[in-house]
């Protein structure tokens, strides 16, 4: 599993050959959900409210280094780990 981040029990990964827009995965337990990049918003799935708000934050945050590894994924290079949200 191609994992960027990881922070308060929140998963973030990104899939090589993934649909576009560009986006991101999030778990968090039994929930789930696809986060666009840009603007940072859910396209699909379910996530409690609060987590939703910390994953918003930290794309906002991290929102070029989202895209950039968008990019690695395009072009079949490795991804780059992004910093937890503290």
């Amino acid at each position: 599993m191609p994992e960027i981040s990881r922070f308060f029990g929140i998963v973030i990964v990104m899939y090589y050959r993934d649909h576009a827009p560009p986006h991101f995965h999030a778990t968090y337990g039994e929930h789930g959900g696809q986060v666009r990049i840009s603007p940072v918003s859910l396209l699909a799935g379910g996530l409690p409210p609060r987590v939703l708000a910390l994953i918003v934050e930290w794309a906002s945050r991290h929102q070029a280094e989202l895209l950039a590894n968008w990019d690695r994924l395009e072009g079949g290079r490795p991804l780059v780990r992004i910093p937890p949200l503290e």
